[in-house]
């Protein structure tokens, strides 16, 4: 028989983004350890609705970790307690039984809250638009090895390509900066052949746009890496202040 444990839940509630807001607390009795964090709360909202009451708006869509959309705050965490995973991979497991959860959105002037736990993330398409496309010939796929890249390279580009724009970073810096994102969607590109033909112009529209959203500057305390779902790491940030210079000169 699967163990179960119960949680005391304090949720964010906000109608929308004039709402003044309030935390609203909920119990989360018997729950399956096994279950997912958004398992539960589909139990709670289960239990709302029942109730005649207004269920929790929290967005979700691939519950593989892979789109970023489940991202909330639990006890001050983006995600959660566990590292290198999206909310959406927490499990009850990892608390104990009688544990206060405090969950609210990601809070950032460049996310605006659409309602409870759904927050606003176009700001970072608004970013990747602005850097546009790569100049490459259509058709069907070149071979694998016709443009030779080193496996150190690629690998660079791939951890960088990994990210899932999620705004954790955004949500742990204390200046709410998207560099981690930014240089995350911009080292994947200038480090293969395919992104170089555009590459300063694509950087200094890509920073252009991310000040023109209201994300804050980096101060450097590498928050934005502890958190972040799929471990993108700093020296991103490092490469884009790199290349932004080299482009505005």
């Amino acid at each position: 028989m699967a163990e179960k444990i119960n949680l005391i839940l304090k949720i964010w509630r906000q109608k929308n983004r004039d709402d003044k807001g309030h935390f609203s607390e909920y119990e989360a009795r018997d729950i399956d350890k096994d279950m997912s964090f958004l398992e539960m709360l589909d139990i709670v909202n289960d239990k709302l609705i029942v109730e005649g009451k207004e269920p929790i708006a929290v967005d979700s869509d691939c519950l593989e970790g892979i789109c970023g959309t489940c991202g909330a705050m639990v006890n001050g965490q983006p995600h959660g307690p566990q590292r290198g995973s999206a909310l959406c991979q927490l499990h009850v497991r990892h608390f104990k039984n009688n544990d206060v959860l405090v969950i609210e959105p990601f809070r950032s002037r460049a996310f605006e809250l659409i309602k409870d736990l759904v927050v606003d993330r176009s700001a970072f398409d608004r970013i990747i638009a602005a850097g546009g496309y790569i100049s490459v010939k259509t058709g069907s796929a070149p071979e694998a090895n016709f443009i030779p890249v080193s496996k150190e390279t690629a690998d660079l580009a791939m951890d960088a390509a990994a990210c899932i724009g999620c705004g954790a970073c955004v949500a742990a810096c204390p200046n709410a900066s998207a560099m981690l994102f930014t240089a995350a969607k911009i080292s994947h590109l200038v480090l293969l052949p395919q992104g170089q033909l555009e590459k300063k112009r694509r950087t200094r529209e890509m920073v252009k746009q991310m000040d023109l959203e209201g994300f804050g500057n980096c101060s450097n305390l590498y928050e934005c890496e502890a958190v972040c779902p799929k471990k993108i790491k700093v020296s991103n940030i490092a490469r884009l202040n790199r290349e932004y210079l080299r482009a505005v000169r």
